[in-house]
Parts: C-alpha cells; sequence; structure tokens
C-alpha cells in the first residue's frame, strides 16, 4: 500500500477536498451529491473523456424499479439470494432506500413516469408482489437519460468533476489503517488528492478486465454490452488495502454479437416471429434457448442458474432475416454502448451486418457447418430436430415453450458465434449497511466506502431495475456517511 506520513500529519498533498468519488456513474453521481448536500467538499475523479464518461449507467436502462413495502421487497431479496444470503442488515437498508430513490430523483428536478407494464422476472418466489415495476425520467427507458439529469445536478450543485483522471491506488495510514487520499493519473502528472472525510470507490465492475473475467466468472474472449470503462480499477485498489470480497461469481450475460472495429458488441433478441436455435461447438444444440429468466439467472432443471454461460453459435433462416433486427434498432430500445454512444443503428432486415460478414451465410447448412467451425452434417441435424419439435408443438429435448417454436427451414441460412455477452459484474469489495467496505477479518477499513456494481447488493437473482435502483440508493448512503465523518487535519502542499 501506498504509505502516508501519520494519520492527518501530512501535507504533501497536491489538493485536499472533504471527500472524493471514484466513477461518475449512478452511484457516484448518488454519492457526490448527497456528500454536497451535507455540506462536504466533494470532488468526482473519472476515467473517461467528456462523450464516454458516465460508466454502464450512461448505456444502460437507466430504468430503476418501484416498490411501496420495504418488509414485502427485503423478502423478495431474501428469496432472490437463494443459498448465497446477504446480511440481514444490508437488506434491511436496501428496502427502505430503494423506496426513497424515486423522491430523490424528483429532488433533482426530474420528471419520472412509469415505463412499460413489467411483472416480476420471479413470480413465484415470496415477496415477489411487491415489486411494482419499472420508473424512469419522463417514463422512458435508455439514451443517457438518468444520466443527464444527474450530470446536470452535478454541476447546478458546483461539483467539481475531473475527467480522464483515473485513480490508481489508495492512500492509507499504516498505523490507522485510515484512507486518506487517492494516487490519480492525470494527463503526463501522478498527483496526490487527500480527502479529509472519506472516499467513496463507484468504479462499476470488472467485466472489461479479461483476466479478472477469467478468474471469477469462467469467461474467456466475451463481448462486453456496456461500458469500456469497468476493468475492476477500483476493486484491486480496495484489495490492496486490505478489502475482502463478495459476491464475484455473480454476473448478467445475454446472447450477443462481437463485430470488427467495435470495442463493445451488439444485444441480440429475437422477436416471437423469429426462428432460432443455440448449437454448442460441435453443433448440437445444448438447451432451451428462451427459459424463464430475469436479469442474469434462469430456471434450468427446477434452479436459478446463470444463463447463458457457454460459448454457442446461433442459427437463423432466411424468414427470420426478414421478419426483423435480430438486434434491437434505436427506436426499438435505446441501450448499450454502441446505440447510445456509437450511434449504431441495426439494419431492419439484417442485410448490412450479413454483408459486412459479422453474420456467416450459406445456401445449406451442410455449406454453413464449415464457416461457423463445425460439422455441416451435425448442425444440419440438430437443425431437422429442432424442427420436427417445431411441427410437433413439444420440445422433447429442452422443454422450450411452444408458442416460441418458430422451425428454421427457408434457406439461406445464417449464423455466429456468441460467446456469450458479458452486461455487467456483480462483485467486488464487501461492504456492510452503511456502505463502508469491509476487510478479510471482518473490520472497517475506516474512511472507504463503496457502491454501485463495484459492490452489488445482489449475490444471486436480480430483477429489472435493481441495479440502478442499488446504486443510486448505497450511493446515497456512502455520500452521507463519508460526509459525516470526522475532518482530518489534511493539507496541500505548495505544488499546488
Amino acid at each position: 500500500m501506498d504509505q502516508d506520513q501519520g494519520s492527518g500529519s501530512s501535507s504533501n498533498w497536491d489538493r485536499v477536498v472533504d471527500v472524493i468519488v471514484v466513477g461518475q456513474g449512478a452511484a457516484g453521481c448518488a454519492a457526490a451529491l448527497e456528500g454536497s448536500e451535507a455540506g462536504a467538499e466533494t470532488l468526482v475523479l473519472e476515467k473517461m473523456p467528456e462523450g464516454r464518461d458516465g460508466g454502464n449507467t450512461r448505456v444502460s436502462g437507466g430504468i430503476w424499479f418501484q416498490h411501496h413495502d420495504p418488509e414485502g421487497i427485503a423478502t423478495y431479496l431474501r428469496a432472490m439470494c437463494g443459498e448465497y444470503p446477504v446480511p440481514e442488515d444490508v437488506i434491511r437498508v436496501w428496502a427502505q432506500e430503494t423506496q426513497r430513490n424515486s423522491a430523490w430523483i424528483e429532488s433533482l428536478g426530474a420528471a419520472i413516469g412509469v415505463h412499460g407494464e413489467y411483472v416480476p422476472e420471479y413470480p413465484e418466489l415470496p415477496g415477489s408482489e411487491a415489486y411494482a415495476g419499472y420508473l424512469g425520467i419522463e417514463g422512458q427507458m435508455g439514451n443517457g437519460r438518468l444520466f443527464g439529469v444527474l450530470k446536470a445536478a452535478l454541476a447546478a450543485r458546483g461539483i467539481e468533476v475531473l475527467l480522464e483522471t483515473p485513480a490508481r491506488e489508495l492512500v492509507q495510514d499504516p498505523a490507522s489503517g485510515e484512507i486518506l487520499g487517492v494516487l490519480v493519473t492525470s494527463g503526463s502528472q501522478e498527483l496526490r488528492l487527500g480527502a479529509r472525510r472519506g472516499v467513496v470507490l463507484a468504479t462499476g465492475g470488472f467485466e472489461n478486465n479479461a483476466e479478472m473475467v477469467r478468474d471469477y466468472l469462467r469467461l474467456t474472449d466475451v463481448p462486453v454490452w456496456g461500458s469500456p470503462a469497468g476493468t475492476g480499477d477500483g476493486i484491486k485498489m480496495a484489495q490492496k488495502v486490505g478489502a475482502d470480497l463478495w459476491h464475484m461469481d455473480n454476473m448478467m450475460t445475454t446472447l450477443g454479437l462481437r463485430a470488427p472495429g467495435f470495442e463493445a458488441g451488439f444485444y441480440v433478441a429475437f422477436n416471437h416471429a423469429q426462428g432460432f436455435l443455440c448449437v454448442g461447438m460441435d453443433g448440437t444444440r445444448i438447451s432451451n434457448e428462451l427459459p424463464q429468466v430475469g436479469h442474469g439467472q434462469a430456471v434450468l432443471n427446477g434452479s436459478y442458474e446463470l444463463f447463458p454461460t457457454s460459448p454457442m453459435h446461433v442459427i437463423f433462416d432466411e424468414a427470420t432475416r426478414r421478419a426483423g433486427p435480430i438486434s434491437p434498432t434505436r427506436d426499438e430500445l435505446e441501450v448499450g454502448w454502441n446505440v447510445v454512444i456509437e450511434n449504431y443503428d441495426w439494419s431492419r432486415d439484417n442485410s448490412t451486418e450479413i454483408e459486412k460478414g459479422w453474420i456467416q451465410r450459406a445456401d445449406t447448412l451442410d455449406e454453413l457447418g464449415p464457416k461457423l467451425g463445425v460439422d455441416g452434417k451435425a448442425l444440419t441435424q440438430s437443425v431437422q430436430h429442432y424442427n420436427r419439435s417445431c411441427a410437433e408443438g413439444f420440445d422433447a429435448a429442452f422443454g422450450r415453450d411452444p408458442d416460441t417454436l418458430v422451425p428454421v427451414s427457408e434457406p439461406p441460412f445464417y449464423g455466429f458465434t456468441s460467446a456469450p455477452m458479458l452486461g455487467w459484474s456483480n462483485g467486488g469489495p464487501r461492504r456492510d449497511e452503511q456502505a463502508r467496505v469491509i476487510d478479510a477479518l471482518g473490520d472497517v477499513i475506516p474512511r472507504l466506502y463503496a457502491a454501485g456494481c463495484i459492490s452489488s447488493t445482489y449475490s444471486w437473482c436480480k430483477d429489472g431495475g435493481m441495479h440502478i435502483a442499488d446504486a443510486l440508493a448505497f450511493g446515497r448512503v456512502a455520500g452521507r456517511g463519508a460526509a459525516a465523518e470526522a475532518p482530518l487535519g489534511l493539507t496541500s502542499s505548495d505544488r499546488t
């Protein structure tokens, strides 16, 4: 760890403020706003440049779930955790603070409204009746709307954001264990920023860190749906000062397509008129392609499992190609890095992407197989078996809903490989109900807080809108907590 010369006694800081927030997504913005509201001089550090800032919040749906029953929604969260329980104090604060999200966003001057008619993704679980659907800015989803409100609120309150200023390391007092500040890189300079009261880590997940994804999620070479900024920086910084970890194996994946020249992947979602199936690396069908699924988990063989978790080839036919885009266009879903930041709009009939070679095409399945690296005869047989299930209205192999069994029979045929695509990771430094980071022995690391996907509440299943809700809720908790710390006597040096 970077060692300082005693708690509160050092003066070799380039700048000192009360609270430093690392990351400018929903959690970071909420922490900064709440810290400032409590009277703390607050500084936000953001590693990305203008136009690419905001983390996954900027390119997400920007939707939070609503509820009016803290006790009921706490029951739902316990059930979603399953065999991976979360401390009761964390559940209690989560239930209380998520109920307050909407009023808090309205206090920033935003108009909110109900988006869609959403029902619980796990209606069979106790407490699911407390889940009351989605809310969004003006009732809309995506296109950076929530981030726009939060960013404007920071500016209106005079909270400074240092863009293109990645944090590298936490400064920890070697005697007391207190977090005193952050080492950052700004242009060609390395700066020491001191925090009189506390540091809030809100740096997002580790989905763009290939090594961490491999070690913790057991995935390799996967495209990412959201911001490229989530590289696990804050997690490693917290580990270096002794933080314990939780929920490191939890995530959300989906079908997705990697395209040359794009940092992020494209989300794939077939409509009910489109027939498709998924086969493994050997060309054989591997699962029910459309199980009951939540935001990361699906009901498979009577239990809740991460889905999908294996590389697969996605196969469809000419009828499906004509039936609509396999990746939602901007007017259907204004979500994802490629839509919101890169402004890419998928072609209505998929022809542009096929012409670019992102999707393989062949007149027969025998010919398509080798283009995907599988045996053509095995692929042909798998599609024939699937089509037989469609004709019979019963999927004996995997139990797919008969209403979704649309045949894949009209040539030419198409296919692409899904790795699958990673939406986000959930794990990071363990924290308590006050958003304070906990070390490996269960003790609080003084003056260090965490919120958002760097340290998600969710140990297993989660429903729609719950990640943004969690980030806003514990971002506020972290900001209040950091601002309430007794100030240290840190002073800046002559270098300022």
